[in-house]
């Protein structure tokens, strides 16, 4: 039937009709004795956002849904719940009744369905298996629909719903399946074929109109997960940058996190962040944030819950992205999301006058390998303290990447324009990677109008045996990002290295290295780069470097 979201808008759904058939014929898992099982009305109100169809054909407009809750919220559930009911239950629109309400008929009606249930790891997909079991099992359904129950499959009157832990391969060409039920996508990375088990799902739903839906927590920035990837298309849909953005009404993404000002040293501000991130499965006695009035408590523990953040074994992050469900980062990180996010700005525009330094790091290429490489120059205006891409040259993942080379003419080239379209005072490069020719020709050929030296017979050459002053850099390049007093102009390239980078410590502080279970495919070579750059520009400031409209810098005395 029609129902009113939040922002007013009407629309058909089934919604309502598949919320009613889970309370007839499932049951609610881990009870003692049997009760029905009943959505929440923060559940049913993303059902009828799921169940849209549209208003002149009758179609379903959803085929793709990304739920993110916090742990405990009840997303295994309630995802089997939907499982079953593409399963079994009515969800197709087969017309409309006299009153102008949508009917449904189910999916075996018209194919052979199968559903999948999926995750990389045998442990993750019984979070959801087993309840769907139970409720299929302790529920009047199996004798309303003569359907077997077994441990690693359920027969329908017409097709099944199965586990999977398989790979991208053995899940590709599944026949008639209508869904495919992803949880935990937050740990699908291109290390553990996640990425690629997504991607065969999906394709399968395609050839038969049919869902996926993924239910990850909160995602850590820079892995490349699966959920990442969902968060960066909605992003491109919700800010407008999706070329296609009239046709991309088919995903729901549902994602709340407990407010960013929450204090995780304040157990009265965690407990007030505990109660948006949990909605209404909040046991909180004044019952849910959501709505007014407010629903009754739910299940989820929120004074224990605040409290546990207070237990010094606990990893702080990994608690705000359990429970609070915010996004944040590794332990380990060189930045978070919002702290690169913080100093975002797009509009900056670079003059021909103002003082730019650059930074450069170099790659070779690995012959025989398909790790990531890249090579990368970076610049930073030293007026406006800001980083920006000048070229960025990646080597592309997987065997696509084997036997790749940086395109030596092209990067020669990008450096000549930069010095030519900029006011270059200052440029440090890392020598490695087989480039150390290719540096002490730069030194001979811009030696003289450099202002900013690292000494006077190398004055571009980075000697990284010099740890102090490499963790000195980056130390200050972190408190000029955290703090503010720098912008950068949001590439995609820089952001991906500046988020995949990881503290390694040195005795002198730390250097950025790769994320330890990615190695092959993260690439952190920006945040070298612009390294570099931050800290030739923090010289030529030392040094009172300024504007000149000639391009050659002067001092302030």
């Amino acid at each position: 039937m029609p129902w009113r979201p939040l922002d007013g808008e009407m629309f058909p759904s089934l919604g309502w009709h598949v919320a009613d058939q889970m309370s007839e014929y499932l049951a609610a898992p881990a009870k003692m004795d049997y009760s029905p099982f009943e959505v929440t009305r923060e559940q049913l109100e993303f059902l009828v956002r799921l169940y849209e169809l549209d208003p002149s054909t009758g179609r379903r407009v959803k085929h793709r849904a990304v739920i993110q809750r916090p742990r405990g919220w009840g997303k295994s559930p309630f995802l089997a719940a939907i499982g079953i009911a593409e399963g079994l239950f009515e969800v197709v629109f087969d017309g409309w009744d006299a009153s102008g309400q949508p009917v449904a008929k189910p999916w075996r009606e018209i194919l052979t369905p199968t559903v999948v249930v999926t995750a990389v790891s045998d442990d993750q997909v019984g979070n959801t298996w087993k309840p769907l079991l139970e409720m299929l099992r302790e529920g009047p359904a199996a004798d309303e629909f003569d359907i077997e129950v077994l441990d690693t499959f359920v027969n329908l009157p017409k097709g099944k719903i199965e586990r999977r832990t398989s790979s991208a391969r053995s899940a590709k060409g599944i026949p008639g399946q209508v869904a495919a039920i992803m949880d935990q996508t937050e740990e699908w990375v291109p290390g553990n074929g996640g990425v690629s088990l997504a991607q065969t799902l999906r394709n399968n739903a395609t050839k038969v109109g049919g869902l996926t839906i993924e239910s990850p927590n909160a995602f850590t920035p820079g892995e490349r997960s699966v959920a990442e990837a969902s968060a960066k298309f909605w992003d491109q849909i919700r800010s407008g940058k999706y070329k296609n953005l009239e046709r991309v009404r088919s995903l729901v993404y549902d994602h709340r996190e407990a407010p960013a000002e929450t204090d995780t040293s304040s157990y009265e501000s965690l407990v007030a962040g505990l109660r948006v991130s949990y909605g209404d499965s909040s046991d909180h006695a004044d019952g849910c944030v959501l709505h007014d009035p407010p629903c009754e408590p739910g299940w989820a523990p929120i004074e224990r819950t605040a409290l546990d953040f207070f237990d010094t074994s606990n990893d702080p992050q990994k608690m705000r992205a359990d429970f609070l469900n915010q996004i944040t980062h590794a332990s380990d990180s060189y930045l978070s999301q919002p702290e690169l996010r913080a100093i975002l700005d797009e509009a900056k525009i670079i003059g021909k006058t103002e003082p730019v330094t650059l930074g450069f790091d170099g790659s070779e290429g690995r012959k025989d390998s398909h790790i990531a490489d890249s090579t990368v120059l970076i610049g930073y205006s030293v007026t406006q303290k800001h980083l920006f891409k000048v070229g960025v040259w990646e080597q592309p993942d997987g065997p696509a990447g084997e036997g790749w080379r940086p395109p030596q003419l092209e990067i020669e080239q990008a450096v000549k324009d930069a010095f030519r379209k900029y006011n270059v005072v200052g440029f440090f490069a890392d020598p490695s990677a087989g480039w150390a020719g290719q540096v002490k020709t730069w030194e001979a050929d811009y030696n003289r109008r450099l202002k900013v030296k690292l000494t006077a017979n190398e004055p571009i050459r980075w000697r990284q045996k010099d740890v102090s002053r490499t963790c000195e850099a980056f130390e200050q390049m972190h408190s000029a990002i955290v703090s503010g007093d720098i912008t950068f102009d949001g590439s995609k390239e820089l952001t991906a290295h500046f988020l995949n980078a990881r503290r390694d410590a040195r005795r002198a502080g730390y250097v950025l290295k790769k994320p330890d279970d990615d190695q092959d495919y993260a690439k952190i070579d920006a945040t070298w780069g612009a390294m570099f750059a931050f800290a030739a520009g923090l010289e030529a400031l030392g040094k009172g470097v300024t504007n000149n409209r000639k391009g050659t810098a002067r001092r302030i005395y």
